[in-house]
């Protein structure tokens, strides 16, 4: 049984580091890897869009 979690693990690892980075579009990665990860060309896009800048919004307050 343990055997198959560590492929399933390292198929689905683009998404894992999009969602301990918080990346903002971390939906849109599972998505590319699950659909084309199998291709390794999607899994390289996915795997290389997991390592891109994370976008942080800054709220103003209203004084």
């Amino acid at each position: 049984m343990e055997f198959a979690l560590v492929p399933l693990l390292l198929y689905f690892l683009p998404w894992i580091i999009a969602l301990i980075r918080g990346h903002h579009n971390s939906g849109a990665i599972f998505l590319l890897n699950f659909l084309l990860g199998w291709t390794f060309v999607g899994w390289i896009v996915a795997f290389i869009w997991s390592f891109t800048s994370v976008r942080v919004y800054y709220y103003k307050a209203r004084n």
